[in-house]
Parts: structure tokens; C-alpha cells; sequence
């Protein structure tokens, strides 16, 4: 890439501070120069620009169209500076930790319970990483993730087994009665097409379950389990539920369980935390172990 052409900094800072004052001295006076330095260095910039930047009058200055255009970048740049520069004084000598979770676990388990975590942990600088990809995840001090509980680097809790169920709202189960697992085969299901191979869609649940899948109808497949969730929220149909994050929707009746089935799976929902974590990153893990009992 190649090195960008830049007017030195010792004539950018006089051509603002003039432009702004509207005065070579003010701006001589401001900058703790004098009023020729100040002259002589807008000259010297509007001769490397080759562009006249004042309209020069008796004790006024005006700027120029280029010169407004050029104040605009200017500016910017010299405020971008001193923010940097006052963050560099300014340096968090906070602990930093890297947490991640997948976007159901971010959304539905973890935000509210990260509040009370964060309350009972030292001071610290949160990086929340919500993804649906586990290599990404992986780079967190502290993960959420689905799996078996065998992450290699990383030492692994359970939060809680797979138990997956139907749900819906209480108006769609009004219009379309669900008393059995047969019932489902007619019902409008709400698919989920995911990419982890260990998680579970309509056409497992319903062969675990016994049934014929082919025989079901599907309304909508989503790859995402949060889209799954609002459409059935929203009413459309009957969608997939792990126990362990539809607490608060169960709770207020937003959703609720047609059948009394549920189907377990050998995985489940951990958080691993990394074997060489600091401190602070082990605090906040056992503080989230804690708020999830």
C-alpha cells in the first residue's frame, strides 16, 4: 500500500486554529507562537497544496471554498488525535476477558444473568462474542456452547442436559388443539435447518419420538434457532424448545408446551472456561455457574 501523501503536522494545527479564530493572531496567540509563524506556515501550506486557503483583507481573513473543504478533513483528523492521544493517558489497566457464546445462549440464557455475574466480579473489561460458529467461540477466555463437553484446552461444565419439547403460543394451541405427539404430523412445524450436526430438527425429534417425519408438514425452515423461536412466537406454527433457555418464555406464558413429550440427546449446554484463563476470567465463570443454579 503505498505511504499516503500528508501535509506535516506543524502546518495542519496553525491553518485550523487560524480558520477557526478567523485570525493569524489569535491563532499566533492560542498556540503560544507568533502572529508571523503562524502567516508563514499557511503560506507554507497553501504553496505544497498549491492552493490560496485565505482570502487575505486588512486584519481579516477569509477562507477560501478550498479552504473550507479542506477545514472539514482537518478537523476531523485532529480531533481523531486527540481522542487517541487522551486514551493513551488515560489507559484501562482493567483486566480484559473475552466471553462467547452462541446467539440463542447470548440472548436467552446469559443476558439475564450477566448483570448479577458482572456484580459479584472484580473490575473487569467485557468482550461479549455472540456467534454461531464454534472455531470463533473457541477464542474466548469463556464460552457457552452445545456439544459433548470435550473441548480440548478448555475445562468444561454442564450447565444443563438437552430436554427438547414443542412449543407454541397459547392462541395457536386455541385454534389447533395438540394433545398427543401424532397430533404434531398435521400441525404447521417450524423447521430448524442448523449446521451443527448435533442439534436437533423436526425430523429427529419426531423419529426419536416414533413417528413417521414424512408424514409431517412443515411450515417454514430457518437456519437460525432465534428465527425459529420468534416465528413461533409470532404464532405461526410449533417450533423446537430447549428446556434450559425458555425459562422466561414458559414463565410469562408467551409460549407453552401443547404435549407433555420431550426428547434428550447425549449433548447439552456448557461453559468452558480456558485451562490458561487469568484471574478474572475464572471469577467471572464461577460468578455465571452460580447465577445459572
Amino acid at each position: 500500500m503505498p505511504k499516503p501523501h500528508l501535509p506535516p503536522l506543524d502546518l495542519m494545527e496553525p491553518f485550523e486554529a487560524a480558520a477557526r479564530l478567523g485570525s493569524f493572531t489569535r491563532a499566533a496567540d492560542e498556540l503560544s507562537v507568533t502572529q508571523s509563524a503562524i502567516s508563514q506556515r499557511v503560506r507554507k501550506l497553501e504553496a505544497l497544496l498549491d492552493t490560496q486557503l485565505f482570502e487575505r483583507g486588512h486584519r481579516t481573513i477569509t477562507l477560501t471554498p478550498e479552504g473550507r473543504e479542506l477545514l472539514i478533513g482537518v478537523r476531523a483528523a485532529l480531533q481523531h488525535m486527540a481522542a487517541a492521544t487522551r486514551a493513551l493517558k488515560q489507559r484501562d489497566d482493567r483486566p480484559r476477558v473475552r466471553l462467547g457464546a452462541d446467539t440463542s445462549m447470548a440472548q436467552l440464557w446469559l443476558t439475564p444473568r450477566l448483570a448479577s455475574a458482572l456484580a459479584n466480579s472484580p473490575p473487569l473489561m467485557l468482550d461479549l462474542l455472540a456467534s454461531d460458529t464454534e472455531s470463533e467461540l473457541l477464542t474466548a477466555d469463556i464460552a457457552l456452547l452445545h456439544g459433548a463437553g470435550d473441548w480440548p484446552g478448555f475445562t468444561a461444565t454442564r450447565l444443563f442436559a438437552d430436554a427438547v419439547f414443542p412449543v407454541c403460543t397459547p392462541g395457536f394451541l386455541s385454534h389447533t388443539p395438540l394433545r398427543t405427539p401424532d397430533d404434531l404430523l398435521s400441525a404447521p412445524l417450524i423447521d430448524l435447518d442448523y449446521v451443527h450436526w448435533n442439534w436437533m430438527n423436526w425430523g429427529i425429534w419426531l423419529t426419536e419420538a416414533g413417528l413417521d417425519p414424512t408424514r409431517a408438514t412443515t411450515l417454514m425452515r430457518t437456519n437460525s434457532y432465534m428465527a425459529q423461536l420468534d416465528a413461533a412466537r409470532a404464532g405461526l406454527g410449533v417450533a423446537l424448545g430447549w428446556e434450559g433457555q425458555l425459562a422466561e418464555d414458559l414463565t410469562t406464558g408467551r409460549l407453552v408446551r401443547p404435549i407433555d413429550h420431550a426428547v434428550t440427546t447425549p449433548f447439552g449446554y456448557y461453559l468452558i472456561l480456558r485451562d490458561t484463563a487469568e484471574p478474572a476470567a475464572l471469577e467471572l465463570a464461577q460468578n455465571l455457574l452460580r447465577a445459572g443454579t
